[in-house]
Formats: structure tokens, C-alpha cells, sequence
């Protein structure tokens, strides 16, 4: 297992934010989704950001990941300033660098999840294989089937397979277990971790289930746009140990 966020400190920071606000503009009305965000993540860690709805935890994960920029303070992943770079370098950095995993799972309803990994495997500079992609999340006997034939945790783990077959340093997760009973949540959760340990993939995980924080190494929780506290779990608990 990976080190605890206690020794953190001596690991290579993948993230760091320092006083990132993040204002949107409804009509004449300023929304202050983030309030000054000073955070790290570090190398191969399995961080949950926990928090209720409209804490800011999405806006720091699409900030994080290239798809939304600061409105002020700094965002560095390793060496580069996100906050300075321009669209052409966010591109090639959310295509190389960054895998996504949402709610909601995008297949293409026409493609079997071989296919739809493919799609890609495809485009990436040193991919797995959509095979190896889907027997690292435990569905190497469904790769043959069409969405529709898939249950909705299967979907997303095809959906995680499809995020991590680029081989990408960074995991950015949104509430991927937030359409899911708690049981079909275990299989997916087990994926992450699988992941996370056998690639040693920088995981991010957003969620408003406290529970699901215990399988961490860290617990972030945000509140009303900031950073309410961070702790470290001195001992983890696997997916299959939860329940809610």
C-alpha cells in the first residue's frame, strides 16, 4: 500500500494550489464557487475531496483537470503553471496527462465497451490495450457487450478502464459512485483502488459520502469554498469493507 498522507511531505507534489478564487458571473450576480484554495496532492496518493453540494469540489476537479481556469491564485501540476498556460497547451495536457471519470458514464450506446476503451486507446501516446484496460477493472468477460447489456457499475467501469487506458499521471474522479446503490458503489470503488495501486496513478476522488473518505489516504473537506481541514487515515479501509 502506498505511504500515508502523514509522510506526504517527503513525496514529489503532483498539484499545488495556492489562493485559487474561482468567480462566475449569473446575470449581474457574482457566484464565489472558491474562496482561496491552498492544497497539494501528491505523487500516486488516493485523495477524497469531501463535501456537500455547492462546497466548490467540482470546480477545483475541473481546474485541476484543464477543463476550467482560476479566476486568481496559482495552479501548478508539476512544473506548469495551469493558470498561465494557454488552450492548445490545456489540450494536450487533458489528453496526455489527465484521466476523467463523472457521474454519468458516456458510452456510446452502438460501441461494445472494447469499443468504446478503443475510442482512446486510439488517440494516446503509449495507451494499454483496451483489453488490459478491462481486466484491470474486473470486466475481462464483458468486453464483447454493448452498454446496454452492462449494468450501470459495469458501465462505469468501463468508463474507468476508457479514463486510465492513456496511462494518464492524474485520476480526476466526480462522484463516480453518485447513480449507484451502495453494492454496485463497492465494485467500483475496488476498480479506483485497483488502479491507483497497480498504476500508481495520482487519484483524486470527489464525493458528499462520508464513508467513502475511509478508503483514503487522505480526506480533504471543503466548505463553502475553501479547505475546511485535511487528515490522513492511519488505517485505510478497502472498498469491500464499507457500507452505507
Amino acid at each position: 500500500m502506498n505511504e500515508t498522507g502523514t509522510q506526504g511531505n517527503a513525496r514529489e507534489v503532483v498539484f499545488e494550489t495556492r489562493e485559487v478564487t474561482k468567480i462566475y458571473l449569473m446575470g449581474e450576480v457574482k457566484i464565489h464557487a472558491l474562496r482561496g484554495v491552498d492544497m497539494e496532492l501528491y505523487a500516486g496518493e488516493l485523495a477524497v475531496l469531501l463535501g456537500p453540494s455547492g462546497c466548490g469540489k467540482s470546480t477545483l476537479l475541473n481546474i485541476l483537470g484543464g477543463l476550467d481556469v482560476a479566476t486568481a491564485g496559482t495552479v501548478r501540476y508539476r512544473d506548469t503553471d495551469l493558470t498561465t498556460a494557454g488552450e492548445r497547451a490545456l489540450t494536450q495536457y487533458r489528453r496526455h496527462q489527465v484521466g476523467f471519470v463523472f457521474q454519468f458514464y458516456n458510452m456510446i450506446p452502438s460501441l461494445t465497451a472494447r469499443e468504446n476503451v478503443a475510442i482512446v486507446t486510439e488517440i494516446a501516446r503509449n495507451p494499454l490495450s483496451p483489453e488490459d484496460a478491462l481486466e484491470l477493472v474486473g470486466l475481462k468477460e464483458r468486453m464483447d457487450h454493448f452498454p446496454s447489456q452492462l449494468s450501470g457499475g459495469e458501465q462505469q467501469r468501463v468508463a474507468i478502464a476508457r479514463a486510465i487506458a492513456k496511462q494518464p499521471t492524474v485520476l480526476l474522479c466526480d462522484e463516480p459512485t453518485g447513480a449507484l446503490d451502495s453494492k454496485t458503489s463497492v465494485s467500483v470503488l475496488k476498480a479506483i483502488q485497483t488502479i491507483n495501486d497497480e498504476l500508481g496513478t495520482t487519484t483524486a476522488l470527489i464525493t458528499h459520502n462520508e464513508v467513502i473518505g475511509e478508503m483514503a489516504e487522505r480526506v480533504i473537506r471543503m466548505r463553502d469554498g475553501i479547505i475546511h481541514d485535511v487528515r490522513s487515515n492511519e488505517q485505510r479501509r478497502s472498498p469491500e469493507e464499507l457500507t452505507w
